[in-house]
């Protein structure tokens, strides 16, 4: 199987099929995602114990299939992760969209790597994205408390 078929067949299986998509009784944090220039519109909610580990999350909403199954794809990575290291790889999966990490450092986002050559798509940049944005925003721009609503999905190009 070609690249290019192995990276649909991962994007289809979490647009159709998400694992994570519904809502995450008694969690601890809820935000909302918009890409305004799309539509793309989610609710991600995560449930995080005394600890700082995120031992639960879902998503809601409704978007194209990339944003869809991106931030399904980031779910699996992150559930049973701390903050810190959740917030590590959502700097990891936004270094490989702006092209700076590739490798074997991408196998830890493991089916999340398969949007590596999103970067080469500039209007999906931001659907694949959204969803890594908005648990930054949760866990480490502020929005670490309640319900909020945040717009962004811009790419900062270092």
């Amino acid at each position: 199987m070609d690249l290019k078929s192995l990276y649909q067949e991962i994007l289809n299986e979490h647009n159709l099929n998400p694992t994570h998509k519904g809502v995450t009784e008694g969690a601890s944090l809820t935000l909302q995602g918009v890409n305004p220039s799309c539509g793309d519109n989610i609710y991600l909610q995560l449930k995080i114990d005394e600890n700082g580990i995120i031992t639960d999350g879902s998503f809601n909403g409704s978007g194209c299939a990339v944003s869809q199954a991106s931030v399904d794809m980031m779910l699996d990575d992150v559930i049973g992760k701390s903050r810190e290291e959740a917030l590590r790889l959502a700097s990891l999966f936004m270094d490989m969209i702006q092209g700076k990490a590739d490798g074997e450092a991408l196998e830890e986002l493991d089916e999340a790597a398969s949007l590596k050559n999103i970067s080469f798509m500039p209007a999906r940049v931001k659907c694949a994205v959204l969803g890594w944005h908005t648990m930054q925003e949760m866990l480490g721009n502020g929005k670490s408390a309640g319900q909020g609503s945040v717009s962004h999905c811009e790419v900062k190009n270092d």
